[in-house]
């Protein structure tokens, strides 16, 4: 159960709605980019107040990016690309009337399905904040903290991947 805008919801809400994930690359969908966009501008710029100039970076055209969809209505996306420690897993955002009810879950396995046959370590930067989330989803924190855009982060790994 979690409790969004309009009370108290169970995850099956969310289920039993038509649910899409679609995978696409920039240059290829500028209209399912520009939703991507909408997505990140309100999570990381408006929310958590990301620079703009740190949010849209010279890796949008080389990412597979990701958009799930609730009923036709674009509500998270995320972004995987190859580096050179790996794929690098990025840009997970929900947006906040549909956050905690398994959206999160359901588009992070669709990027682990995509890349995990490419038997490279899988790693991401995590906000303090989404730690649990990941732990819950397998991964491991490495390292030291640190900050990126002014947020305090941890690198994860996916475990058996290292």
């Amino acid at each position: 159960m979690y409790k969004g805008q309009g009370g108290v919801r169970s995850i099956s809400l969310y289920l039993c709605h038509m649910n899409d994930i679609i995978s696409f690359h920039f240059e290829e969908r500028p209209d399912l980019a520009e939703k991507a966009n909408q997505i990140r501008q309100t999570v990381f710029v408006e929310e958590q107040k990301v620079d703009p100039a740190l949010e849209y970076d010279e890796f949008e055209n080389v990412a597979t990016h990701y958009l799930l969809s609730v009923d036709n209505m674009p509500v998270a996306t995320a972004r995987w690309r190859e580096t050179t420690k790996g794929i690098k897993l990025e840009r997970f955002a929900t947006l906040k009337e549909y956050r905690n009810n398994g959206l999160g879950a359901m588009i992070l396995q669709k990027v682990l399905d995509d890349v995990k046959s490419k038997n490279k370590r899988i790693y991401l930067h995590s906000q303090l904040k989404a730690i649990p989330f990941y732990e819950r989803q397998g991964f491991i924190k490495i390292g030291e903290q640190f900050t990126e855009a002014e947020i305090e982060h941890f690198e994860m790994i996916l475990k058996n991947r290292e």
